[in-house]
């Protein structure tokens, strides 16, 4: 029996992300404005981010929640460290209206990245 367990911790199977110093946790937030103007943009960043899960490893959606406070629809995502979260923004702008994306770093130190509606001139 022993053997079988080993056996089914096998290294060489697929590599996978388990080492915390190797993944950051993101805030992808949707700001109320934008929200106002495009309401079906929730369901839409929901199924680009399940399908982005399928497509990059280590990547996956924590939490997904409204901030009462702001309006915003907030979505934490644990990502690879090395992971460029600007080019998942760049892939989600064909399937979106077009944003206007504003990084910034909560308390904490997580890297937030807040979408709103493009500057009017």
């Amino acid at each position: 029996m022993r053997d079988l367990v080993e056996c089914g911790q096998d290294s060489r199977m697929e590599p996978r992300v388990d080492d915390e110093r190797d993944l950051a946790v993101v805030e992808l937030w949707l700001s109320y404005p934008y929200l106002k103007e495009h309401p079906w943009v929730v369901q839409a960043v929901t199924g680009f981010l399940s399908a982005y899960f399928m497509e990059h490893p280590g990547f996956r959606v924590q939490r997904h929640f409204d901030d009462l406070e702001s309006g915003a629809h907030v979505w934490l995502c644990e990502v690879p460290a090395a992971m460029k979260v600007p080019s998942l923004l760049r892939r989600l702008q064909a399937d979106v209206p077009p944003f206007h994306s504003r990084q910034s770093t909560d308390a904490s130190g997580r890297a937030r990245y807040v979408l709103g509606c493009p500057e009017r001139t």
